[in-house]
């Protein structure tokens, strides 16, 4: 893991004085390593110092948090965003229990499943001392015992806070599984409520006086900022992207599928510990760079085609998000050249007016100034490609703008900015795009922007943008080249 800010800064300065279009990935590579597939990534203080938080918020509440439960087939075992956060506990059905009142939490285990163990997932934590000490919850017990204790604060007037969302586990945001549960409650031939909606009116049965609260707001707003340790896992995954990225440019040619060049990210993300994709490749070329989230995958690269590729790992319960334009056959047109340097410096130009404790509107407005100064000084050869840019900028302007673009965390489309203005801490992408719409084109580039007290740092500022680095990169050999090939049939 590369250590610190400075230390990121640092290999990147001198990734870039070797030129990083030749030597961006051994340079990156050598600061990544391979961590465990799932586990623990945090101290157990830092849970613990999320846990108080949570406490000084519910006051005399009691905050309870279901784990997620195990997969139906043969999948890993990966916990919900929000158990993860406050425990690090990956134990299926677990249940978490925080008091506001005695200062304390109670983890709710399961019994140990034998057979499971030997046949799937290795030792289980058991309830007692050692996984107190292992947890750093202070009481760790079996989960038979949660119900006596529910119903003792239910009979002492408790407030309860519990999630009302839907869990997110990998390759989702909060928004997905809402989504899902709305349609099943709303299908007449399914109709069925939420796991947490049923789990809530379990909890009313066994303690009917209890009064049930939100608790997703409360956590949303502890993972607004980010800690610093949890910057450096975002930034590896931010690393992994780009490396995925980049293998891809050096393997793209005509001829190939889309799904090919996903495969060069993804053998990136395990080999270099992620559990698998934050969300699904969003690969597109030719026309299919129209379509904001277009993932069927399958389509030809054709030459002459430009593909959008927008990819990144689940890693370590920290995800990212990048995306990167290139030229399918590795050389950008006269034509490509002057539609993508005209987005690109349109792009930067927001880019370069974000500041810290400034509203989305405010730096958009500002930006909008430098993007007219920008189309008025370009050499346009195709009124197409200047009606884009001003299309481009009315965008902005003149209009409100609440966000620049989503912040980016345990989910790719994380939770609410933490306040009207930027603040450090935070932790978002912008994605603004440019469109040809008689063409059926559209240009997106996307970067990790980190909020810092003084400005931004743009975590994946070392994956390349300009055309000369693209095409500089893109002349290497691929994954494709070295890969084994299917004897000839006889």
């Amino acid at each position: 893991m590369i250590s610190g800010t400075h230390g990121f800064e640092r290999m990147r300065e001198v990734c870039s004085n070797l030129a990083v279009a030749t030597l961006g990935l051994l340079c990156l590579s050598s600061g990544l390593q391979a961590q465990p597939v799932i586990g623990r990534i945090f101290p157990a203080s830092e849970f613990a110092a999320r846990r108080a938080a949570v406490m000084k918020s519910i006051g005399d509440g009691v905050a309870i948090i279901q784990g997620t439960t195990e997969r139906p087939g043969e999948q890993p075992l990966r916990q919900n965003n929000e158990f993860y956060y406050l425990t690090g506990v990956i134990e299926p059905r677990a249940i978490l229990m925080i008091d506001g009142r005695t200062r304390k939490s109670t983890l709710f285990l399961s019994p140990t499943n034998e057979k499971r163990e030997l046949s799937m997932f290795g030792p289980s934590l058991i309830p007692g001392d050692s996984a107190e000490k292992d947890t750093g919850i202070e009481s760790v017990v079996e989960r038979d015992k949660f119900g006596p204790t529910l119903i003792a604060a239910g009979t002492a007037g408790r407030q309860i806070f519990t999630p009302f969302r839907a869990e997110v586990l990998g390759s989702a945001s909060a928004a997905d599984p809402v989504a899902l549960a709305r349609a099943t409650k709303a299908d007449p031939w399914d109709g069925r409520e939420s796991r947490e909606e049923a789990f809530q009116q379990k909890m009313k049965a066994a303690a009917p006086a209890i009064e049930i609260r939100n608790l997703d707001p409360i956590i949303d707003t502890l993972r607004a900022i980010k800690s610093p340790r949890e910057i450096e896992i975002i930034r590896e995954a931010t690393n992994i992207a780009g490396l995925g990225i980049m293998e891809a440019m050096r393997d793209a040619k005509p001829g190939m599928r889309e799904y090919e060049l996903q495969a060069d990210a993804e053998f990136v993300f395990k080999k270099h510990g992620s559990y698998g994709p934050a969300y699904f490749a969003l690969i597109a070329t030719g026309k299919n760079t129209y379509y904001t989230h277009y993932h069927k995958d399958t389509a030809i690269l054709q030459d002459g085609d430009l593909v959008q590729f927008d990819y990144a790992p689940d890693y370590n319960y920290y995800t990212s998000d990048v995306t990167r334009i290139f030229p399918a056959n590795g050389k950008f047109t006269a034509r490509q050249k002057e539609m993508y340097n005209i987005y690109l410096r349109l792009y930067q130009a927001l880019m370069t007016s974000i500041k810290p404790y400034v509203s989305a509107n405010d730096i958009a407005q500002e930006a909008v100034g430098k993007m007219e100064k920008i189309v008025a000084n370009y050499k346009f050869s195709d009124s197409k490609i200047k009606d884009a840019a001003n299309s481009f900028i009315d965008l902005y302007r003149g209009k409100t703008v609440r966000a620049l673009g989503h912040t980016v965390g345990m989910s790719v489309h994380d939770t609410p900015y933490a306040a009207a203005t930027l603040q450090p801490g935070e932790i978002f992408t912008i994605e603004p795009e440019m469109r040809i719409p008689d063409e059926h084109l559209g240009f997106r580039l996307e970067d990790m922007l980190l909020i810092t007290k003084t400005g931004y740092v743009n975590m994946s500022g070392f994956v390349p943008v300009e055309v000369a680095d693209i095409e500089k990169l893109m002349a290497q050999r691929g994954l494709s080249d070295a890969a084994l090939k299917l004897p000839a049939a006889k």
